[in-house]
């Protein structure tokens, strides 16, 4: 097994929403390896509300991570970029999640990112013009199943 470079960064941008809350909801995720986009990915949702819309796009790039892991296997360490303070501050235990639906999504998380075996260092919170190719793909899903 290749060692972990603690040099090389995986930068993850995600992003989620709905038009209407809840209502059609998609998600998108944006993966850069030392600043280079390698990945990127757009799911549509059905109905969902805006926030579990955000926490799904970081289920999607968890998943992708996981089933992907020995692409990443020399990556040192792992950074979240999101434009929703909420979901950056329940991952990051500083708040409280009280929706069921939520604590469910948060607790999947966990179990993806203790499985992927890679550090997190963090989830970030960004605002949504530093987040924009991740937002950009989301409205791009939207449109795509809406219009």
């Amino acid at each position: 097994m290749t060692k972990n470079d603690p040099n090389i960064k995986l930068s993850v941008f995600c992003d989620g929403g709905a038009r209407g809350n809840p209502g059609p909801a998609a998600c998108a995720f944006v993966l850069l390896l030392d600043g280079n986009q390698i990945h990127s990915e757009g799911k549509f949702l059905g109905v969902a509300t805006n926030n579990q819309a955000e926490y799904q796009g970081v289920l999607e790039a968890l998943k992708y991570i996981s089933e992907n892991i020995t692409r990443f296997s020399q990556v040192g360490s792992v950074v979240f970029f999101l434009d929703s303070l909420l979901i950056v501050n329940q991952l990051n235990g500083l708040y409280k999640i009280k929706d069921l639906i939520l604590k469910e999504k948060a607790v999947e998380a966990l179990r993806l990112i203790e499985n992927c075996k890679l550090k997190i260092e963090k989830f970030q919170y960004v605002p949504r013009e530093l987040n924009s190719k991740a937002d950009a793909l989301l409205n791009k899903t939207l449109d795509s199943q809406t219009s």
